[in-house]
């Protein structure tokens, strides 16, 4: 298994259609970082990102959520194998 400095993060927005990633880190102002926990992307929690360009589509924890790009872009996943 490789160890966490070999991974390759990226933020939520730039991960493919139909690809599965691991929350990492959540970047942004505290009342942000709250808010997108809350709605289940606390670290290490698996997403999948579903479709989306300017409102990202994404399923976590059972449930289709849409997050805009802005807020997309302050979530770090690590892509898995799918």
């Amino acid at each position: 298994m490789p160890d966490a400095s070999s991974v390759s993060l990226l933020p939520l927005c730039q991960l493919p259609a139909g690809a599965l990633g691991v929350v990492t880190e959540l970047q942004g102002e505290g009342t942000f970082r709250q808010r997108v926990r809350e709605l289940g992307f606390g670290e290490s929690a698996e997403v999948m990102k579903v479709s989306g360009r300017a409102t990202i589509i994404c399923q976590v924890n059972g449930c289709r959520i849409a997050l805009s790009h802005d807020a997309a872009r302050q979530i770090m996943v690590a892509p898995q194998a799918g």
